[in-house]
């Protein structure tokens, strides 16, 4: 099949058949005497494992990882729980921060309870009195 039928039994677009490609989570395929691209079965099971990765916000260095692993057969799937296990605490440790994140807007809300001027708005205040913490550094795939 061509790319464009590849594109639409995957449900995506071209342009994102190209990119996994680039990025090399996508085999190249055959060219045809014309020189289009040929694409295979492999290649739509391929590319809906990787965008069922993605849907679970999986990095790219994660879906090459279990790309690689699925390709050694033989193997076990240790290092497959291992990666979902280190995805997990990746998750777990972004709905901790989110919640937080959460907690200080709803407290800021808390600041401007009805209508009135703007240079009376307690959220515009306290957003301007806010003394932010120092990032801390992420030890997530998230950066």
């Amino acid at each position: 099949m061509k790319i464009g039928e590849l594109a639409q039994v995957a449900q995506c677009t071209v342009e994102t058949v190209r990119y996994y490609e680039k990025a090399g989570l996508l085999s190249p395929p055959a060219r045809t005497a014309a020189n289009y691209r040929s694409y295979g079965d492999a290649h739509v099971d391929r590319l809906r494992f990787i965008r069922n990765c993605r849907a679970l916000d999986m990095t790219h260095a994660e879906i090459h990882a279990l790309l690689g692993l699925m390709d050694q057969a033989a193997g076990d799937c240790g290092g497959i729980n291992q990666l979902l296990d280190e995805h997990i605490a990746h998750v777990d440790m972004r709905i901790a921060e989110l919640s937080q994140l959460k907690q200080q807007l709803s407290e800021l809300r808390q600041c401007c309870q009805s209508k009135q001027a703007v240079d009376a708005c307690g959220i515009l205040q306290g957003l301007a009195s806010m003394e932010t913490e120092q990032r801390h550094e992420r030890h997530t795939h998230l950066g």
